[in-house]
């Protein structure tokens, strides 16, 4: 027998008051008749629900998803996307260097509650900055028919992130741009954080301050150690080659990088470190020689329990979750609309390692 639909806003005549339809036999699953049934409205309005198109009353619409959580209802993306004009499935496929990475970990946080909020499914994937890996990935989440690409991209070769914007995907960068690729751009205030955290250790008169940062290939990397320039430059220094490292891309690079610094016949006062990573090490090595109280260090990315150590460690902190989120707004905004490029500010956190004088 087919399910009875109420038209949206009309009452269901005397003595036939809508009814629960009956528990799905077997493992089938409910419809979205099901729902209008349930709920007293026509099958068109479940759909406008469930799309987030506009045209329904709150009240009716609480009263459909109300009655979708009670049946466990669930839409069919796949079907959704056909039957809708715009083709869209209501999913996004984010790529990211590293999920794991607690920068990377909240920047996806900030995207999935966008996301959320506006009825969107994401689906992740770690690049490892390999760019086979990256394309391969994106391919797969085109092919799926994802309404955005959100990716922190491997290097700056777009063409992948081409081909998805031809069939049909919008693509958003964060962390860091591809010049040849006019799409929007999520990033932190890179160079003026790097700037605002060695003008500190200068302001508490340090001369010699170690630089340690990831290859000079990354974006983010050049950026910050652009800022380290700025600093010194503004303050009538020049950089001395014997303190800069732009190797460290791993634990234990980044480990030898501050011994052989710290090894040096005129080793330095101050350390920067361009990397929440590197921050780590760097705390590391110091408080194994007891140097933790006569170094000065300020490091670039905030991380957890950097504000329990001792000293606790000042730091550049990003706002990897507004980033995220950010980027999930424009992935959803109307082509074209607002800037291509999105900065959001860095903010210093003076804990005791940054504050450590040179006299």
């Amino acid at each position: 027998m087919a399910s009875l639909s109420v038209p949206e806003g009309a009452s269901p005549t005397a003595g036939s008051a809508p009814q629960s339809p009956a528990p799905p036999s077997g493992r089938r699953r409910p419809t979205s008749r099901d729902v209008a049934a349930l709920a007293g409205v026509s099958f068109k309005t479940v759909s406008r629900v469930v799309n987030h198109e506009p045209g329904v009353s709150p009240s009716v619409a609480e009263r459909v998803r109300v009655a979708a959580d009670e049946l466990g209802y669930r839409p069919n993306a796949a079907a959704t996307a056909l039957r809708r004009a715009d083709g869209r499935t209501a999913t996004f496929g984010v790529l990211l260097e590293d999920a794991g990475n607690p920068f990377f970990a909240a920047l996806l946080r900030g995207i999935e509650e966008v996301a959320r909020s506006r009825g969107v499914a994401v689906f992740s994937s770690s690049t490892d900055l390999d760019i086979d890996r990256e394309r391969d990935m994106a391919a797969a989440f085109t092919a799926r028919q994802v309404d955005a690409l959100i990716s922190a991209p491997a290097e700056s070769d777009a063409t992948h992130l081409r081909r998805a914007i031809t069939q049909g995907a919008r693509v958003v960068l964060v962390d860091r741009p591809i010049d040849t690729l006019d799409v929007p751009v999520v990033l932190a205030d890179n160079q003026s954080g790097a700037r605002t955290g060695v003008e500190h250790l200068i302001a508490h008169g340090h001369r010699r301050i170690g630089y340690i940062g990831r290859g000079p290939a990354i974006f983010t990397s050049r950026t910050r150690y652009a800022g380290y320039v700025e600093a010194l430059a503004a303050a009538g220094m020049d950089v001395d080659p014997h303190l800069v490292r732009r190797e460290g891309t791993t634990r234990s690079s980044a480990r030898h990088h501050v011994e052989e610094l710290l090894d040096l016949a005129d080793p330095p006062t101050a350390l920067f470190t361009a990397q929440d990573m590197i921050t780590m090490t760097a705390v590391s090595v110091l408080q194994r020689r007891g140097l933790s109280e006569t170094v000065a260090l300020v490091g670039f990315d905030d991380f957890e329990l950097a504000d329990l150590l001792q000293p606790g460690v000042t730091v550049i902190a990003q706002d990897p979750r507004r980033i995220g989120a950010l980027a999930a707004e424009l992935a959803l905004a109307p082509i074209g609309d607002g800037e291509r490029i999105h900065v959001v500010p860095t903010q210093l956190i003076q804990r005791g390692s940054g504050e450590i004088s040179a006299y």
